[in-house]
Formats: structure tokens, sequence, C-alpha cells
């Protein structure tokens, strides 16, 4: 089995040029950005995701073909920030997001070039919010990739998928692919729950139903950087075939996508 990178003097000087270069390199593309218009930062975004990927050590292997299915959105757990990297550089889509990261830092202005659509997912403002994403899904001719369990988790479980990000989905023409992702090291070994936990994963014990926490909470840019010592890991992704889900409310579309989800997140994740 695969051995964690020992955090030494020289791994951690390696890590810090390479987290220099990864703000130099988005500080570079910050104008390039700017002055691209809305449509064109999109079809951009998997290269600036790519370079970030290749400076973090993500490795990325796919299982499954992609549906040609249009509106298509795709479903998947969500362990990790660098799956916003590497969904897209994968996928040449863009994401359905909580509101909050609109107001990110920096983050949040990227996002909206690069084409991701914000979602206010209160009760109170569920009528707009649909209209939002209604009207984003029918107009791209990209794949969507929405993370329905609402966070980050440990990678020990798939949380219940929210109902109502399925509002949209419910009686229209998105055709909707499900998604399993899971961690392994780069030579394909299992990480084991705690030892993802404490290093892969980045996620709020709070919100922790079950499984181990997580030694050391990190914010985004200190796991990238923690990533970059460690000497990154490899991201598996396995597309399911599109389940039928017509005459079905949203609360059963969101359960007949997350017990296909979890159910092969399960089956994968401890594989030799």
């Amino acid at each position: 089995m695969a051995k964690l990178r020992k955090q030494n003097i020289f791994n951690t000087t390696t890590a810090t040029i390479k987290f220099i270069l990864f703000w130099v390199m988005v500080v570079i593309q910050l104008p390039i950005i700017v002055l691209m218009p809305r449509r064109i930062a999109v079809r951009y975004m998997p290269i600036f995701m790519w370079i970030l990927i290749k400076l973090a050590g993500v490795k990325i292997v796919v299982h499954g073909k992609l549906s040609d299915a249009r509106p298509l959105m795709i479903c998947s757990n969500h362990i990790s920030v660098f799956e916003i990297a590497t969904f897209p550089s994968v996928f040449h889509g863009s994401f359905i997001a909580k509101k909050e990261m609109e107001n990110w830092p920096l983050v949040g202005w990227v996002a909206k070039k690069f084409g991701v659509i914000f979602v206010d997912r209160r009760p109170s403002h569920a009528r707009d919010a649909l209209a939002v994403v209604q009207r984003a899904v029918q107009s791209v001719k990209y794949p969507m990739i929405l993370f329905p369990e609402g966070t980050t988790t440990n990678g020990a479980y798939v949380k219940p998928f929210k109902s109502t990000l399925f509002n949209f989905v419910e009686n229209s023409n998105v055709t909707v692919q499900p998604m399993a992702m899971h961690y392994r090291y780069k030579d394909g070994s299992v990480i084991d729950e705690q030892t993802l936990a404490d290093h892969f994963a980045y996620f709020d014990n709070k919100k922790m139903d079950m499984g181990p926490k997580c030694k050391i909470e990190r914010s985004a840019f200190g796991q990238v950087f923690h990533i970059m010592m460690l000497g990154g890991f490899t991201v598996e992704i396995t597309l399911l075939p599109p389940p039928p889900l017509t005459g079905l409310d949203r609360k059963q579309i969101a359960d007949v996508l997350q017990k296909q989800v979890s159910e092969k997140y399960m089956e994968l994740k401890d594989k030799k």
C-alpha cells in the first residue's frame, strides 16, 4: 500500500514553490479572464483548471462515457475542493453552486466568468432559483455539474441528496447523469477512511453524520498547499447511465440518484 509522503523540509520547500507558482499563474491569468467574454471564458476554464491540478499533483482517471444528451446535468458526491478543478478539466462544463460562494473573494468573481450558476437554497427563494437554473441549463451546450449533498464529506459515505436542487429536473427535458467519484493514492491503492479525512478530504467536522473526524480542519487554500506537500493523489471518476426520471417528483429523483451514486461509491472506495 502507498504511504503518505513525509512532511520534511524538502517536500515543504517543493510545495512552497508550487504554491507560489499557483498564485503567479492565477495573477497572470486574471487580466486575460477579465478581457474574455463569458462564453469564451467558459471554454478557457478547462485549460485554467488543468494547470491548477497539475501543480497540485492531482491525477484523473475516468471510467464510463459522458452522455451525448443535452441539456445535461451531472450529479456527483463531493469530498474536496479539488473537484472544482478536476471536473471542468475533464467534462468542459460548469457548475451549479450555492449562492454564498458568489461572495467569496476572488473565487466568486472568477466562478461567474466561468459560467457557474449560483442558486439561493432558502425555501423563500425557491421559485426565483428555479427560474434561474432552468434558463441557464436550457441555454448551454456543455454539461452542468451539481453536488446534491450540499457540502463536502469525509469520504466515508454519501450524504442524502437535497431534493430542492432537483426542482428544475421535475417535468423537464433535462437528462441527469449520476457519477461516483473516489480518491486513491497515485499508485492506485486504497486510502483508508481516517487518512482520507485527515489529509485528502475538505469538510466541516460538525456537518458529518458518520465516519471519522479530521484532526486538523484547513482552509481551502491551506488544503491545496497540504496536498502539494503530500505529493498529490488520484481522482477516479465513474460515470453511470442516466436513469429514467420521467413522472418522478423532485424527492423521488433525489432518492434514485443518491442510491445509484452511494451504492457505486461504497462499492469502489475500498476495492483493492
